[in-house]
C-alpha cells in the first residue's frame, strides 16, 4: 500500500501531514471506487431469464413414456 512507503515516522511539520493525508484518502477513494465496480459488473446478469427456450417441447422429464404415461397398464 502507498500508506506504507510513505512511512507516518517521517512526518515532522503539518504541511506534510496535509499531504501525506490527502493521499491517504485519495488512495481510500480509488479502492473503494475499484471493488465498487467490481462487484456493480459482478452483479449484472443474474436477473436475465434461462438461455434456452423451453416453450414447446412437451415433457421435459427425459424419461421414456409408454402409453398415456402411468406405470402400470
Amino acid at each position: 500500500d502507498i500508506k506504507h512507503l510513505i512511512g507516518f515516522s517521517q512526518i515532522r511539520d503539518f504541511a506534510t501531514l496535509v499531504d501525506k493525508n490527502r493521499i491517504c484518502d485519495e488512495d481510500g477513494k480509488a479502492k473503494t471506487s475499484y471493488y465498487k465496480a467490481l462487484s456493480d459488473r459482478r452483479g449484472k446478469g443474474q436477473d436475465l431469464g434461462k438461455p434456452y427456450d423451453n416453450r414447446g417441447r412437451g415433457n421435459t422429464g427425459g424419461g421414456r413414456t409408454q402409453g398415456n404415461g402411468n406405470c402400470y397398464n
